[in-house]
């Protein structure tokens, strides 16, 4: 047989290691990206030469159309009709579309009985590993066993991928999935069992997850999880003004102004992801930490979440709150949430991080983020992400040209901020009686605060004298990029609250980054 180049005979034994593993031959877009190749072309020279070179062979109407050719392939591999979809969900009418096949190992399957092979679409399976988007190999048969997963015929022609059950009076077909229930017939058609599934795993990397973002305020939760790839399918806060900002940036999934509790979970979108940052007045310091005694509620709106993720079972959540929450009660609070997560069925990971040391944004601002995963596979592969330097400084993020009426000089204060503040680049704060420097060069915490009036935002000095942050300069510090709008129709005193009540984006998308790359590994 012709020689080979190193290259060819690198993608050849890939080829060949793939199959092995996989039951499947790899796309040409998997090829390229294994090998760090710049073109797909190149992929197809170096197949055309394998085959040319009698190694390979191609079948131009399949996406996984490459195949083996040596007396190997023959020996260990056979070629099974892919015949259409099966959906994991609800039943639909069955179609089969002869033509295309897959290649699979003969050790996944018995040495006696014919095979076929469906994709799948849905998720009612996934607690029996069989996701949206893989295939299954399918032994055709009749009858099953109960417990087998079987391709079961119901209602005129119409097929479904579920458990089988027999019953007194029927048949029961159980989903693996605790957010839908089981389908009940007399009579059920077994088109066969599964007897393998090939996982695909290029669709589950490029497959996009759907959030609910809850407290959404202006955004930034979301935004954050944006960068990282998710999609928000619906936005719920209860402060009407959050909706002019919120709104004024999203040009999908608008801001839903109302009380969650009034809202119905039924009605709520199919979303993979919850998001919220729910209110944490409650359990700061500033909030009196009154935790789940709250008179306004504030600590028991966890419990709403709690309900929502308990009706809809979504692939995890994430929620942000003060650092209080953990110590709040001596520990009691924390431990009610944690132990209501785990009994819903999720595996939870928590840390406290700094916006200064996890965003690159010069904010001592920290925050507790609570991970939940329904997969305890993601839950293990899942990390919170690793500090990352602080470059940039205050001065990267003010305004050269600010309104006079952020400016201190000329007015009554000036005369008792004046000899304390005098270095550039510094974030002060006036304390009723006195001017407190931050040591560490950052700006502290901002807070809902800031909307109170007086002089709770942060101090600053630079060309133009001494002057409070403006909003957008405070928003940059919370992490949102420059092209994030402020609405004008709205005072300083509401976007202060709102940007002091939000999140730093930065963190929350590397927290996002990190729980897509657990939940796609």
């Amino acid at each position: 047989m012709a020689t080979l180049t190193k290259r060819q005979k690198q993608i050849l034994d890939y080829i060949k290691s793939y199959i092995d593993k996989e039951s499947i031959s790899p796309t040409f877009e998997e090829i390229r990206k294994h090998f760090k190749l710049s073109a797909l072309s190149t992929v197809h020279q170096h197949i055309e030469t394998l085959s040319e070179k009698g190694f390979l062979e191609k079948n131009g109407s399949s996406a996984r159309g490459v195949q083996l050719k040596t007396e190997e392939k023959e020996a260990s591999f056979i070629e099974i009709p892919l015949v259409g979809v099966i959906v994991a969900g609800q039943p639909i009418e069955a179609i089969e579309e002869q033509g295309e096949t897959i290649t699979i190992s003969k050790k996944d399957v018995g040495k006696f009985g014919e095979y076929y092979a469906l994709k799948v679409r849905g998720s009612s399976m996934i607690d029996e590993g069989i996701f949206d988007g893989d295939i299954v190999v399918i032994k055709k048969q009749s009858v099953a066993d109960n417990g087998q997963t079987v391709v079961a015929i119901i209602d005129d022609n119409e097929a479904t991928l579920k458990k089988i059950y027999r019953e007194k009076n029927g048949f029961r077909l159980q989903p693996a999935n605790q957010a839908m229930l089981p389908i009940r017939r007399k009579v059920v058609e077994v088109r066969g069992i599964v007897a393998k599934i090939i996982r695909n795993f290029e669709e589950k990397k490029n497959k996009t997850f759907r959030t609910l973002d809850l407290f959404a305020g202006i955004g930034g939760i979301r935004l954050g999880f944006e960068k990282a790839g998710f999609e928000a399918v619906f936005a719920n806060d209860f402060e009407s003004n959050c909706k002019n900002t919120y709104d004024l940036n999203f040009k999908t999934s608008k801001l839903i102004v109302e009380d969650i509790k009034k809202i119905g979970i039924d009605d709520l979108p199919e979303f993979d992801f919850l998001l919220a940052g729910f209110p944490c007045q409650a359990f700061s310091i500033a909030g009196y930490r009154k935790g789940f005694d709250d008179e306004k509620g504030r600590g028991n709106l966890f419990f709403d979440i709690a309900k929502i993720i308990e009706s809809r079972k979504p692939e995890g959540f994430l929620l942000e709150n003060v650092k209080n929450l953990r110590g709040h009660d001596g520990g009691n609070t924390f431990k009610v949430i944690s132990q209501t997560l785990e009994k819903l069925g999720y595996c939870v990971k928590h840390k406290v991080l700094n916006s200064m040391e996890y965003g690159n944004v010069p904010q001592n601002r920290e925050r507790i983020y609570i991970a939940g995963f329904k997969n305890k596979e993601h839950c293990d592969k899942f990390e919170f992400p690793e500090p990352v330097q602080l470059k940039i400084k205050i001065s990267d993020l003010l305004d050269e040209n600010v309104d006079e009426k952020y400016c201190y000089n000329g007015k009554p204060l000036f005369a008792k901020l004046k000899n304390f503040i005098k270095e550039d680049g510094r974030v002060y704060q006036w304390r009723r009686k006195y001017v407190r420097e931050n040591k560490k060069g950052v700006c502290p915490t901002l807070t809902a605060n800031m909307g109170m009036g007086g002089h709770n935002v942060p101090i600053i000095k630079d060309k133009k004298g001494i002057r409070k942050l403006t909003p957008a300069e405070c928003a940059r510090i919370q992490g949102f990029p420059r092209s994030y709008k402020l609405p004008k129709n709205l005072t300083d005193s509401a976007l202060y609250k709102q940007i002091g009540n939000s999140v730093t984006v930065t963190v929350v998308e590397a927290v996002a980054k990190q729980i897509k790359k657990a939940m796609q590994s």
